[in-house]
This record gives C-alpha cells, structure tokens and sequence, in this order.
C-alpha cells in the first residue's frame, strides 16, 4: 500500500508556512516534498535525525513533521533534542505505528500530532494547518540554566556537563519539553521506554533520584519537584 492515499488537495488556502520534513523514505520524502509546495509550504528536507538537528532554525521553521523510525535514531528522541535547542514549532509525528502507548509516547515526547501511514495526503495538510494556526513563534530556555546536548548525550549548566545514559536522555528531555507542567509516571514511561516494556514506577523514581543528583554535580538552580500521587515537574 502506497504512503500516501489520495490525491492532493488543492482548494485549501495558503498559508505561507515553513515546514521541516524529516522522513528517510526516499519516494514518500519526494511526495511529501512536492505535494506541500504545491499546497503553498516553504519545505525543506531532512533523512535522518543528525540532518534534522543540523537544518532545523527556531527562526525560519513554522512546523515539524517527524518520521518515527528515522535509520538512525528514534523520532521522538529527535523531537526531544529539538525542543532542548529552543526549537518551538508544532511537530506532527508519522508512523507505521497505531498503538495507543505509541501515541502517547509520542505526545510525551513533545508531539502536537499524530499520522499513522498509509494516510489522506488531505488529511495531513489540514493537520498542518490546524497547527499552524495554534503557532507561537519565539525563543525560549530550555529549562532555566540546563540545555541538553543532542548529539553527546550530555546535561549542560553553564560549563558544568554530565553524560546520560539514553534513557536519562529521553526522561530528561520530556521534562525540559514539558517544563513547569507536571508529567505524570505512565507519561515518563511512555517517553523514556520502548512500547511495551513493563516498568514500575518505583523504576521511575529510581531514575528521577539519578536525575536529582546529577543536578547537584551541576550546581543547576534547576529542581525535580515531587508531585505526590501524580508525578514529577521540573522547574
């Protein structure tokens, strides 16, 4: 079944968007590429994870559209880096994926949408449009003085650094996306975890006490605060 079912739509209004694609399908990139210019989308093209951190600009990229099972990382990891280099533009995820843990991990992640391949080409531009709408330019702080370094694995405070192991990565990027907000165990779970895989939250809690005193070695002004019977925020 093809990636993309249907043809395009052309009736919409056009909004002038600029849209960073990253998918490594070589014919469903050139779709998507072709499709949203003719849609009236600026749209420039990543492969993989490593070209997305390299093109993506928090000054010219109004949204994002993230493949998942990108070749050389996870999507939503990526939407996490980004979000840590104070790229703020609505991501719309694409996957093969239709679960609802995907889905939330997914969010958790940073995602403000969700497309399960085969889709309505149709349906993915009235999407972007609907993102469009809720846009928020601007830069804005990671969380305070900490910024995650997306390609080392690394928690940076000023020139303070420590190593991450992946999932420390992924549960500390969900916290610096979702900073001030309180996340809940089931959605560090789903951020941090493959689908699927069984983790108490006492495994959680474990990880959050790493987190904590990693933030110490820092001297981070940073604090993981304990929301009792909910969760975690960082702030």
């Amino acid at each position: 079944m093809p990636p993309i079912i249907g043809p395009y739509d052309r009736s919409g209004d056009h909004m002038n968007l600029n849209v960073l694609v990253v998918e490594d399908n070589p014919e469903l990139r050139r779709l998507l590429n072709q499709g949203l210019d003719e849609e009236g989308f600026e749209v420039d093209l990543a492969r993989n994870g490593r070209e997305a951190l390299m093109l993506a600009d928090p000054q010219k990229h109004d949204l994002l559209v993230i493949d998942i099972g990108l070749p050389d990382s996870d999507g939503r990891d990526v939407c996490q880096a980004l979000k840590s280099k104070g790229i703020e533009a609505p991501v719309l995820f694409l996957t093969a994926k239709d679960s609802g843990p995907d889905r939330v991990s997914g969010f958790s992640a940073g995602g403000d949408d969700y497309l399960t391949k085969p889709f309505v080409f149709a349906e993915l531009v009235a999407r972007l449009r609907v993102l469009g709408r809720r846009l928020t330019r601007g830069d804005r702080s990671t969380s305070g003085d900490l910024r995650l370094d997306p390609v080392r694995h690394v928690l940076t405070c000023g020139d303070r650094e420590t190593e991450l192991t992946p999932t420390e990565f992924r549960l500390t990027g969900a916290m610096i996306a979702r900073s001030g907000e309180v996340i809940r165990r089931r959605e560090m779970i789903a951020a941090a975890w493959p689908p699927g895989a069984i983790v108490h939250d006492n495994t959680v809690d474990v990880y959050v006490r790493r987190l904590r005193r990693k933030l110490d070695e820092l001297e981070s002004e940073s604090r993981i605060h304990t929301v009792h019977g909910v969760g975690y925020r960082l702030e």
